[in-house]
């Protein structure tokens, strides 16, 4: 299997890197905590330009995928510039309704995901009760048990470690389908959304890094920037080693979900676990190096700082990972 990019996709990557660097992304996130969501639409809408919505939705449905690797792809610079939003839950959304295999449903959905027109935000309740963004999304869907409902609404916003992620209950809502099709099309969903969260966590990591390495190679002690310290180089090539491996993981599991393989799933739990401890320990490794400074909430590095733990958990914990891939 190979799990290098091509040409097509890395220049996939750096457009999108280009495009979201000049999208002033920090100031989206601070307003996207505030409740105000005009910003990060406004990024959403540009992100959907570039056709990222659309990899997840297949061609009948003005789509172009579903393509899991662009998808890694792109998520891996969403989360390099930490953009705010309901990301993953649109695609696995996407995903769901594509395999549910209801033609009238997916008619009336995926169009909309694939322009940007339409966020979504997805809750299956057998990983957790909360869902994110409802407030901020167009609709709203919830799996429970092998019930499909839409139109769900939100509760009041709950606190979390990354202010931009804004969880809450929802409830109500229409049945849209039910019945073992919605369970089955429900854990195709997770594990898109456990795919693109490793995606995105990633691009944290590796952004977290490049930021604490440019710092440590400024600051100066003892009048020597404090980069060349021995201490401080292990540290920092610990963080990329564990980048470095989860990469491939992350490809792998993409193109295991692409070929429809049986130990897709495996590989999924073992793509997230390791992007998500990776940048975990990318977060920790930007907060002892920046020192006090890294602790202000002025400093935009805090906004990746406070986002790799909810990553590391989201769709998937550590030991629900963990215990997957021992199963398998």
């Amino acid at each position: 299997m190979r799990f290098l990019l091509d040409a097509e996709q890395r220049e996939f990557a750096r457009s999108l890197d280009g495009l979201l660097a000049s999208s002033d992304t920090p100031a989206a996130v601070r307003s996207w905590a505030a409740g105000d969501h005009a910003p990060g639409r406004a990024v959403w809408a540009r992100l959907a330009d570039a056709g990222v919505f659309a990899l997840a939705v297949p061609e009948r449905h003005d789509g172009f995928g579903p393509l899991p690797l662009d998808i890694a792809v792109a998520f891996t610079e969403l989360g390099r510039h930490t953009v705010p939003g309901p990301l993953v839950e649109t695609v696995a959304a996407a995903a769901l309704l594509d395999r549910l295999g209801d033609p009238d449903t997916a008619a009336a959905h995926l169009p909309g995901i694939a322009s940007g027109k339409t966020v979504a935000s997805l809750c299956l309740t057998a990983l957790g009760p909360y869902a994110l963004d409802a407030d901020a999304a167009d609709t709203v869907l919830v799996v429970d048990g092998d019930v499909l409902r839409a139109g769900a609404q939100p509760g009041p916003v709950q606190p979390s470690a990354d202010p931009a992620r804004r969880l809450s209950q929802v409830s109500g809502g229409a049945v849209l389908a039910q019945g073992p099709a919605v369970a089955t099309a429900a854990a195709h969903a997770a594990d898109m959304a456990a795919l693109a969260t490793a995606a995105q966590s990633l691009g944290l990591g590796r952004a977290l890094l490049a930021r604490t390495v440019e710092y440590v190679g400024r600051r100066t002690q003892f009048g020597v920037p404090v980069g060349s310290f021995q201490a401080l180089k292990h540290r920092l090539a610990d963080t990329l080693v564990a980048l470095e491996f989860a990469e491939p993981l992350v490809h792998g599991a993409a193109l295991a979900l692409a070929a429809g393989s049986p130990e897709a799933g495996r590989d999924v739990a073992a793509a997230k676990v390791a992007a998500g401890e990776a940048a975990h320990r990318a977060a920790r490794t930007a907060l002892q190096l920046h020192g006090a400074v890294g602790y202000t909430d002025e400093l935009d590095l805090s906004l990746w700082i406070r986002k790799a733990r909810p990553l590391r958990d989201a769709w998937g914990t550590p030991a629900a990972c963990r215990a997957r891939v021992l199963a398998a």
